[in-house]
């Protein structure tokens, strides 16, 4: 569905996008992982044809998003970070108003949109600015579907929005895998990751890794461990100081760190914190995750 190939953009002097090359197949849900900053939305406006690249190619199911943009976004939803909708129309009128741009009714495509609709449908009068985040969301989401699209570009949707509505947001998008969409979603939440069929890890305008989240799990090499116990952060300087350390991050109310060659020295760190003064320390050999996974990745970028 999208190919691309060493695309790279800079504003100005300062690099956006670095020679990005990955494919997304048709029908996949496919995520772009990275935190604010990495490029993910430079990346989705190329795609879109909003922006255009300094070098590279793109395709998006054959067409070019330079000369084929009329054709382009037609079969494209799109659902932008920011509520983007118009606040003054209420939930109605703005549904009827994109269905009505691209030359569709409601009624023609209410089977792609029922499920989501029906929740914010006794809101249908409301002014889409007096909505609460989680329905803009699912307003916006309908409004980006209403024309059927083969591909759905959300960048960053769930930023902004309690847990609940982020975990219906992704049920959501699992049910619109089975109308053969293809989705490509963009978040900074590294527990997402987990939820796609595959994952471009992103920081700095690079792709670090694209594969399917347990590939990515699977490719942490080493053994991980887990600190916790006593004042956090002198915790974190007194493993720092510890010599076989190779990493250490703070996460959640524990610290993740591994050692030099990825091996166990846990014992001999536990004695060293000890002596630091750290009575209440505890150690434990953890599982990875995607996060520490994109954490030794960016080690070594």
């Amino acid at each position: 569905m999208i190919d691309i190939d060493s695309i790279s953009k800079n504003y100005g002097k300062v690099p956006a996008l670095h020679d990005l090359s990955f494919k997304v197949r048709k029908g996949e849900l496919f995520g772009v992982i990275g935190p604010d900053g990495a490029g993910k939305s430079t990346l989705f406006r190329i795609i879109l044809s909003l922006l255009l690249p300094d070098s590279g190619k793109i395709s998006v199911k054959g067409l070019d998003p330079v000369k084929d943009y009329k054709s382009l976004r037609k079969i494209v939803g799109y659902m932008p970070g920011r509520f983007s909708l118009y606040e003054d129309l209420s939930v109605e009128e703005n549904l009827n108003f994109f269905a009505s741009v691209f030359g569709t009714t409601v009624e023609e495509n209410y089977h792609l949109i029922k499920d989501i609709y029906q929740q914010i449908e006794p809101f249908r009068k409301r002014p889409a600015g007096k909505l609460s985040g989680g329905m803009k969301q699912k307003l916006a989401l309908s409004c980006a579907l209403i024309h059927q699209p083969e591909l759905l570009i959300l960048d960053e949707p769930t930023t902004g929005v309690d847990a609940v509505s982020r975990s219906e947001f992704w049920s959501m998008l699992h049910q619109l895998k089975e109308f053969g969409i293809t989705i490509i979603v963009s978040t900074p939440y590294m527990d997402e990751a987990s939820l796609c069929d595959r994952v471009a890890l992103m920081q700095q305008g690079k792709i670090l890794e694209v594969a399917s989240p347990q590939e990515v799990v699977d490719s942490f090499r080493g053994a991980l461990f887990g600190v916790s116990g006593g004042n956090m952060y002198r915790l974190i300087l007194d493993c720092r100081d510890f010599e076989p350390v190779e990493t250490v991050f703070p996460f959640g109310e524990e610290i993740h760190l591994t050692f030099n060659g990825g091996g166990d020295r846990s014992s001999e760190l536990l004695e060293f914190l000890k002596n630091r003064g750290n009575d209440e320390v505890g150690i434990r050999a953890i599982q990875p995750g995607i996060e520490d996974r994109f954490m030794a990745l960016m080690g070594t970028t």
